[in-house]
């Protein structure tokens, strides 16, 4: 029989012994939408012997148009993404170990679920855990691979410890400033983040046989407009993560929430939010539910949901006393 892994091995790029290094690494794939299960399938069809996907998601039927490693049995049987994804790869490829962790990712957990790691990959969809994630890495030394992709559009860098510009790098204070766009308010063609998720598979296999051909830059695409370009970065001088302060994994900087006793809400706190555009706000989140505002406060409705909006950031999450779940639709529909 024709070894699975015959196409790849005759590429001189990773070749038998890089094959042999694949089967003894170790990736942790954070996050499982969009890119997430793009990432996750690939790296288990390449062989990698050990990969552990963390999500803190269900699957809904929106989420089938991209996600590709879900298909409409895994919400019939209300499945976790992280369980559905380890049975999916359990099937892919029987040959190698898979964990799925039902979990959200926070600075109290991080360090724990990338322990051992040769390699991170983001398949995320918010900025707070990208910062978790670079923390984690740089303390710990593991490279990382960035990823984001929205409406046509999406770019990645890769992140090696000691030798290239970091996430926080790129960004500028504590990497708030502005609304930040989400495929809930803009919309995603699944072209953009396959692509993507791709190009950070490609950028993990180099990682894990040793290349030397690794992505030194940022790396932008838009399907739509028919762009692909690179982009030169620095590091940046003073960058506290490059500087060994980890902040973000500390827990000083970031989203808070606390639950609102006798209430039946969730107070979220984002430390990194600038002052926001409330007339903005309204535009993105008009298409998908009741938008009412005045100088003071910003109220959105949608499904059973209503969230209250302060113009410093601060929001109160009504009819929910569940912290992981309010964080995740400040996440999804504030996204600063």
């Amino acid at each position: 029989m024709i070894n699975r892994y015959s196409r790849q091995t005759i590429f001189p790029g990773i070749g038998e012994e890089g094959q042999k290094k694949l089967g003894l690494s170790f990736a942790v794939v954070i996050g499982c939408g969009a890119l997430g299960s793009v990432i996750a399938s690939a790296l288990a069809r390449a062989g990698i012997g050990r990969i552990r996907v963390v999500d803190r998601d269900f699957i809904e039927y929106h989420n089938l148009q991209r996600q590709i490693l879900f298909d409409e049995e895994d919400i019939k049987s209300n499945l976790p993404k992280a369980i559905a994804a380890e049975r999916k790869l359990r099937k892919i490829n029987s040959e190698i170990e898979i964990e799925g962790v039902v979990s959200d990712v926070n600075f109290t957990n991080i360090e724990k679920l990338v322990e051992g790691a040769d390699v991170i990959l983001d398949g995320l969809d918010n900025t707070e855990t990208r910062f978790l994630i670079n923390d984690a890495a740089l303390k710990h030394n593991i490279p990382w691979v960035y990823g984001g992709a929205i409406s046509s559009s999406g770019m990645t860098m890769t992140v090696i410890p000691q030798q290239t510009p970091c996430f926080r790098c790129i960004t500028s204070g504590h990497g708030g400033g502005g609304q930040t766009l989400t495929c809930d308010t803009a919309g995603v063609i699944n072209p953009a983040p396959g692509i993507v998720a791709y190009l950070q598979t490609a950028e993990a296999l180099k990682i894990l046989v040793g290349a030397k051909e690794i992505n030194r830059n940022i790396i932008f695409i838009d399907v739509w407009d028919n762009r692909y370009q690179s982009y030169k970065v620095s590091k940046r001088e003073g960058c506290p993560a490059c500087n060994g302060r980890y902040e973000f994994l500390e827990g000083k900087i970031g989203i808070k929430t606390t639950t609102l006793c006798g209430q039946n809400a969730v107070q979220v706190l984002n430390s990194r939010a600038s002052r926001i555009s409330f007339i903005d706000l309204a535009k993105r989140l008009k298409p998908l539910g009741q938008v009412s505002y005045n100088d003071f406060m910003f109220t959105f409705k949608f499904d059973s949901q209503e969230m209250v909006i302060f113009p410093d950031g601060r929001a109160i999450i009504k009819n929910s006393n569940d912290e992981v779940y309010a964080k995740g639709l400040y996440a999804k529909y504030v996204g600063v």
